[in-house]
């Protein structure tokens, strides 16, 4: 489902032209990120600092951020991370790939109680 969603926007993308790059922007791996997570159960919402390699457990999930990328000069910027996101007890990822943090809804995780997103990265 999700490389036909993948195709489909390529083939839209590409109709309207060439895409642009932003002044051939550069971009840096951090040494962590920090993601959002919202329990849709409970309301709560709660912000995870990740250092990049390592995992973090959120109720039943294990959150593992593989890499967090910026903006070089503005790691506050437009951040995007590479998770592996799976569930206990569950065989496979519920989610593994890249979420951008302008545009979480993109390619968001699919789970009845969590929402996880990007917020920011972290270099420090």
């Amino acid at each position: 489902m999700r490389q036909l969603f993948l195709a489909t926007a390529l083939l839209a993308a590409s109709a309207f032209g060439p895409v642009q790059a932003q002044d051939a922007a550069e971009v840096a791996s951090a040494s962590g990120g920090v993601l959002r997570a919202l329990d849709k159960i409970s309301g709560d919402t709660v912000d995870l600092e990740v250092a990049t390699g390592a995992s973090t457990t959120l109720g039943n999930l294990q959150i593992a951020l593989v890499d967090c990328r910026y903006p070089v000069g503005d790691p506050a910027a437009n951040a995007y991370a590479a998770l592996e996101i799976t569930e206990t007890g569950k065989p496979g990822a519920l989610f593994s790939g890249w979420m951008i943090a302008s545009s979480p809804a993109l390619n968001a995780l699919e789970h009845f109680r969590y929402d996880v997103w990007v917020i920011r990265c972290t270099t420090s």
